[in-house]
């Protein structure tokens, strides 16, 4: 005998399919590419933010000897600081600070990671002191450092106000990885940023730490940290005043970012180990004291780099972007994109968005041009270019 759905129930069903296949199928990525400088030395690193208060997101780079910002939308390059060391510089920080509409920029600089104990061999953080005409020099003003200053972020604090957090790569006296901790700090500013800053001590146990990122996991206004080192992966959180840890993985992390997947459950994307070969994601478990459970999402990469994470597709939950620079082991450098097809994360679709073009020693992501669609902005080493791939999924 042959059933039959009443009418109601059927268009419910195919509704119901429908919508399964179009949640198990996000769009395929489509990006547009534009050089908007090939003359790079280095390009260690990328900050996305206003600089010029025209309410467009320019782009701010620490080149090898130089920082200079791209002005959106022609990308004219305007240094502002050069040869701020012998060593070169290393990162860049980037945030609107004093709610003005423009943003303040931090750099660490002297980079030369061999050399963990003479601190005027190694290391150096720099506040620039905007001119009012922000295309010309502006002021340095050197702060505390540590040797071997190697990433730093602008974050906010309990009491409302943004401090930048510096983190060395190794401790002091570190040799292959071990002995002291790196000393991780946040920098208060005072009234007159040419004073001396507060310090206060985040962290203190890491060793070969190369990444982290500012979080807010908990909805207050101040953030949290999640960091990446030779010990695993820890978040940080303040409590009375005090820093405390909690450790997520055990697995030794290069660079690592958070997202949220279909089904809303957090993750995290990681590069494994420092300058590794391995991207893998942890999916937040119900028991927040558990280590969380780890899938390997691709174990080609060549001297990982690079991740992040955000939603290009436009589909309400988020992709892993990871990018590679090919230096040691050498190969064919890369970036990737890695899709969630199902809603916990246990399958994932591998899209390859850039080759052999830009060797990728950082990479950010921002919506460029004000059309709801994130962009990627890729900095090659090797192949000594600037890179924006305009993200056009779905037009």
């Amino acid at each position: 005998m042959k059933l039959s759905l009443p009418r109601c129930s059927a268009l419910a069903t195919l509704a119901a399919l429908t919508a399964h296949c179009a949640a198990a199928e996000p769009p395929q990525p489509k990006f547009r590419v534009q050089d908007i400088d090939t003359t790079v030395n280095i390009g260690y690193g990328i900050a996305i933010a206003d600089v010029d208060g025209d309410k467009r997101p320019d782009i701010i780079l620490a080149d090898k000897n130089t920082i200079q910002w791209y002005q959106n939308p022609t990308w004219k390059k305007h240094i502002i600081a050069e040869n701020l060391t012998p060593e070169d510089n290393v990162c860049v920080a980037a945030q609107d600070i004093d709610g003005d509409g423009k943003c303040e920029i931090a750099v660490g600089a002297g980079w030369n990671p061999s050399e963990t104990t003479d601190t005027a061999k190694s290391g150096a953080v720099f506040y620039l002191i905007a001119p009012k005409d922000r295309t010309q020099k502006w002021e340095a003003v050197r702060l505390h450092h540590e040797p071997t200053v190697h990433r730093m972020h602008w974050v906010m604090s309990p009491k409302g106000a943004w401090e930048l957090i510096v983190k060395p790569l190794h401790g002091r006296g570190n040799k292959n990885n071990a002995g002291e901790g790196s000393k991780v700090y946040a920098y208060t500013m005072p009234a007159n940023p040419r004073d001396p800053w507060t310090l206060s001590l985040v962290s203190d146990f890491t060793h070969a730490s190369h990444n982290f990122q500012p979080i807010n996991w908990d909805n207050d206004p101040e953030h949290e940290l999640i960091t990446g080192s030779k010990e695993g992966i820890f978040w940080f959180g303040r409590s009375s005043g005090a820093w405390k840890k909690r450790q997520i993985s055990d697995q030794w992390t290069g660079e690592v970012r958070d997202g949220k997947l279909p089904g809303g459950t957090r993750f995290l994307a990681t590069i494994e180990p420092m300058h590794g070969g391995v991207s893998a994601v942890y999916t937040d478990p119900a028991n927040t004291r558990s280590l969380w459970p780890r899938l390997v999402l691709d174990d080609t990469l060549k001297d990982g780099h690079a991740v992040v994470v955000a939603d290009f597709l436009h589909v309400g939950s988020d992709q892993i972007a990871v990018g590679w620079r090919a230096m040691n082991p050498k190969g064919a450098p890369g970036a990737r994109l890695f899709t969630p097809l199902d809603n916990d994360g246990k399958q994932w679709r591998k899209t390859d968005l850039s080759g052999p073009e830009v060797a990728i020693e950082d990479m950010k992501g921002a919506d460029l041009n004000g059309d709801g669609r994130v962009d990627l902005v890729l900095a090659g080493r090797a192949t000594k270019n600037l890179r924006i791939l305009w993200n056009e999924t779905g037009k």
